[in-house]
């Protein structure tokens, strides 16, 4: 909750853990310092500094500090003295340069999405701690080789720099996850090929009635609609249909242009969200996509990761799935991850959080705003994506064996040995989707054989 800056001079905070103030602040109000012996989380995100006092780390006890939105040019150097500081925030700033002291080795999420950095130094790699880095609308033209050291890495946000390659070193980290690289020079042309590549219905603007929300992004908001009955010479009849109208800026994961041309490209699966078509004559020149509008019934399987997770979704306390259910979904993300990367797309962002469930194993991989493109004929660096996102799976796996009684009806063993080569940190020791894809239809069918579905 935002709290007001004369609460804080009236002294009406006192013993607070978290602070939260937005109110066009152009210096840091010191009476912050008051609460050096309890605050933990600092939120100045939405006004307008570009300095920090260098004693800031007298607020010793703080984990987390936001930032974002405001006027930095260079991120703090003093961040990196903070004994506990393993959060930090500096989102839609105007920083160029990002001290090597300004790093802490305590260090676990580091966002500076869309700002103006075209190097990060190479201290980067003492960050032995650092799970989620969040680069995307940068000018990073290169990737310092001592990031190869942090070896925790999980999340990487690359979209939309400057870089010509992705360092070989990057796919080999062990803990590596979900990555987005879209929108960088050496991935332009398979992105405009895949938006020129599948072709997709155009839908006129004034057919669509928009009715209310759905949802809303960090790429967009989701309408309910209606798509007007059409008499030409292929007649459509008028349906129910789900409206995405993208916002056209940089995301934390990347372009919303590159993840509409990854939903096109994507085709049809059972368990993507059929596209429609695209949008056509906004009076704003609005990009949107028109999509499937899917049975209210169908619900989130899961809460994305709190700052607390860092990684790992939330699932709400005491969720449980049918044997069958699980296996269902899981055959069905791994089929559709499968599906994808034959065709040359890396999903980027494979969480429960992004999956839409039925109740009954029934299951939808959905937001693509962290897709990038590859080419299938680049075999090496297609197995090297593959097994990235192959982890991916492996955590949704075990977040839904968890949940379930699959380890007893299938057999602890074959169940294990499947978790752990998705997850292992030998890279190479990753199955493929299709063979994943192949043993849980197997297992499906032996649930099957016991007790018909």
């Amino acid at each position: 909750m935002t709290t007001t800056l004369e609460q804080l001079k009236a002294g009406q905070l006192a013993g607070a853990r978290q602070l939260k103030l937005a109110c066009g602040l152009t210096e840091f109000p010191r009476e912050i310092f008051d609460l050096a012996d309890t605050l933990e989380v600092l939120d100045l995100s939405g006004n307008a500094l570009s300095t920090l006092p260098d004693d800031l780390p007298r607020l010793s006890r703080l984990r987390i500090l936001f930032a974002s939105n405001n006027r930095f040019t260079e991120l703090p150097a003093m961040l990196g003295q903070f004994p506990q500081l393993s959060m930090v925030g500096f989102k839609a700033n105007r920083i160029r340069t990002v001290p090597g002291a300004a790093l802490g080795p305590q260090l676990r999420w580091l966002i500076l999405t869309d700002n103006d950095i075209d190097a990060l130094p190479a201290e980067i790699g003492a960050c032995s701690q650092l799970q989620k880095l969040m680069l995307a609308g940068n000018r990073l033209r290169a990737l310092p080789p001592e990031m190869a050291a942090c070896t925790r890495l999980e999340l990487v946000r690359l979209a939309a720099n400057q870089l010509s390659a992705l360092p070989d070193w990057l796919l080999r980290l062990p803990r590596l996850t979900w990555l987005a690289y879209a929108g960088n020079p050496f991935s332009e042309a398979l992105e405009h090929t895949a938006s020129i590549d599948t072709p997709v219905a155009e839908i006129a603007w004034t057919s669509l009635a928009l009715e209310h929300t759905l949802g809303e992004g960090a790429s967009g908001v989701i309408y309910r609609a209606t798509l007007r009955a059409d008499d030409s010479d292929q007649p459509r009849p008028a349906q129910h249909v789900a409206l995405k109208l993208f916002k056209g800026a940089v995301t934390s994961d990347g372009l919303p242009d590159c993840e509409m041309a990854a939903c096109i490209h994507a085709s049809r699966h059972p368990n993507l969200i059929p596209v429609i078509g695209k949008v056509k004559d906004h009076p704003d020149g609005t990009h949107g996509l028109v999509m499937t509008l899917i049975d209210p019934a169908f619900d989130n399987l899961a809460g994305p990761p709190s700052m607390a997770s860092c990684t790992r979704d939330i699932y709400r306390d005491g969720l449980r799935f049918d044997n069958a259910a699980a296996l269902r979904i899981a055959h069905g993300i791994a089929s559709a991850a499968s599906h994808l990367h034959r065709r040359g797309v890396m999903h980027g962002d494979l969480y429960a959080h992004n999956i839409l469930h039925g109740g009954d194993g029934r299951a939808l991989l959905g937001d693509f705003g962290a897709a990038s493109f590859f080419a299938p004929d680049d075999h090496e660096l297609a197995r090297a994506l593959q097994r990235l996102e192959v982890r991916a799976f492996g955590c949704l796996l075990e977040e839904l064996i968890e949940r379930s009684d699959v380890r007893t009806a299938i057999g602890a063993s074959d169940v294990d040995a499947l978790l752990e080569a998705c997850l292992s940190e030998q890279v190479d020791e990753r199955p493929s989707f299709d063979t994943i894809t192949m043993r849980l239809s197997a297992w499906l069918s032996g649930l099957t054989a016991i007790s018909p579905l």
